[in-house]
């Protein structure tokens, strides 16, 4: 499968919220942060806002970095979600929704006032599933 952009560039804001959550998690990684934050998103039924988002901060992360051993299925899950959305699947759609869901899954995880350990992050699988 095509990587929906080549590279992610983070804003000042998300790189900001990714700081805490990793002092909160202790998980180092940017790239698994972001790929949590990407699933959150997508686990909305809500299209992401059409607000433009900054590259403006020094976080840059290739697709394949992003995706790990995932990125085929996360590319994949992005353009079902664009196509459900009735949004198309274009790259340059593909590309744009990639960047709002990756920053509003991030605006979401930081803005969990539950998310102080790596286990609320665990349970929160479960209380996004719907496994309560």
């Amino acid at each position: 499968m095509d990587a929906p952009l080549e590279r992610i560039q983070l804003s000042q804001t998300a790189k900001d919220q990714l700081t805490k959550l990793k002092r909160y998690t202790k998980i180092e990684q940017w790239n698994i942060l972001c790929r949590w934050a990407f699933c959150r998103s997508l686990a909305e039924p809500s299209i992401p806002s059409p607000v433009p988002i900054p590259r403006d901060s020094n976080v840059e992360l290739s697709w394949r970095v992003f995706g790990g051993e995932l990125a085929d299925v996360l590319a994949i899950a992005l353009k079902q979600r664009c196509v459900n959305d009735g949004l198309g699947s274009d790259p340059e759609t593909l590309a744009l929704q990639c960047r709002r869901h990756i920053h509003r899954g991030i605006g979401y995880l930081a803005g969990d006032p539950n998310l102080k350990k790596i286990e609320a992050l665990i349970r929160l699988c479960d209380r996004v599933s719907g496994n309560r």
